[in-house]
């Protein structure tokens, strides 16, 4: 490899590691129900839907419920993906005429999308309309992805609440995550990657005469709106036959660096997320020498053999008072205090929003 080639990949990779640490930091508030840039925007569309939908956004859930819910929203997604292709023929923005998509194709489509593995055994500029591009398989590299993290954000609660009977709400952790992570990047990228040439419309296929004199069919339709989130959410479902390798999904290299850094953002996102959630972001980014499994929640035990009020807090100030993130979802200290002494502790473990732990009593 050349020189210029080991440095593509130097500059590639750092950076990756500076997106990492900021992104986990949003990620962890939104995912925490903190205040973020976004938030007096975002905050009564937030609302609207649990209101629409029913949802309790102070309620969490037990594992199964959370499990349950995912599972009836992955199932109802299916169907409807699969209602559309099926219908394709039918329903509007077909501009070339494209068929009904075969029963087969359209179950293995739909469950391929749906578990965000997105192989597609067709070509998709001859097989869906740009209704079924946009409402079936763009909705899903949404939703599909935003399952798989929230999924990931459930495992880390498992972790950092290791006394704690709910892990969150699915509903709430999936609106949060497609309205203030997916929606605004796909959006702002969205509008880059048309500023640098990739297609954004509801036109039908240009047909042109080459310099040979041979007619052909060129593809296009609303590209960009679903390249982002191809690559955001890892999904690898693309527009055209030959995804980032056409060149209206990736016309520069420019597209090409911007399309790396967000198949990676999330991802690496995730590992600051943990750090931060289980109170040591030394433990995932930086790879600390401390296992990851030490429980934090025996150092919020009050020392034995019971000793003074002031003593309490002092103990709980330097060994359990780690970050908002961490006494936020740490309840341990909460669900042991069998004893006044414990109850002591865990008063004295509940910190506040600068980090410093509040006094008992």
């Amino acid at each position: 490899m050349t020189f210029i080639g080991w440095l593509q990949i130097a500059i590639y990779a750092v950076l990756v590691i500076l997106i990492t640490k900021p992104f986990g930091g949003y990620m962890t508030r939104v995912f925490n129900g903190e205040r973020t840039p976004l938030r007096p925007v975002l905050q009564p569309v937030e609302r609207g839907i649990y209101k629409l939908c029913g949802v309790r956004a102070d309620e969490e859930q037990h594992w199964i419920s959370y499990a349950v819910a995912m599972l009836a929203f992955s199932f109802a997604g299916f169907v409807i993906m699969y209602a559309i292709q099926r219908l394709q023929n039918v329903l509007p923005f077909n501009p070339q005429g494209q068929d009904a998509v075969s029963p087969d194709l359209s179950f293995n489509t739909s469950v391929s999308f749906l578990t965000n593995t997105n192989w597609q055994s067709y070509v998709p500029e001859t097989t869906m309309s740009y209704l079924t591009q946009m409402w079936a398989l763009t909705v899903h590299n949404f939703v599909s992805a935003a399952t798989g993290i929230v999924l990931a954000i459930v495992l880390i609660r498992g972790f950092a609440r290791r006394s704690a009977r709910t892990l969150g709400n699915f509903w709430v952790d999936l609106t949060r995550c497609v309205l203030y992570i997916l929606l605004p990047i796909s959006i702002v990228v969205g509008l880059v990657f048309i500023a640098l040439g990739m297609p954004e419309n509801l036109n039908a296929y240009t047909e042109v005469t080459t310099l040979e004199g041979a007619k052909q069919v060129i593809a296009q339709g609303p590209v960009a709106s679903q390249e982002v989130i191809k690559m955001l959410g890892t999904n690898g479902g693309g527009f055209m036959n030959a995804n980032s390798a056409h060149p209206f999904e990736n016309p520069s290299a420019l597209t090409n660096l911007i399309q790396m850094l967000l198949i990676f953002s999330i991802g690496g996102a995730l590992t600051n997320v943990f750090g931060r959630m289980v109170g040591s972001q030394r433990q995932a980014t930086w790879k600390a020498k401390r296992s990851a499994s030490a429980s934090p929640t025996r150092r919020c035990s009050p020392p034995s053999p019971p000793m003074p009020r002031a003593a309490l807090s002092t103990t709980c100030m330097t060994a359990c008072c780690r970050s908002p993130a961490w006494c936020r979802w740490s309840t341990s200290c909460w669900a042991r205090s069998s004893s006044a002494a414990s109850a002591l502790a865990s008063t004295a473990c509940c910190c506040s929003s600068s980090s410093r732990c509040s006094s008992p009593g």
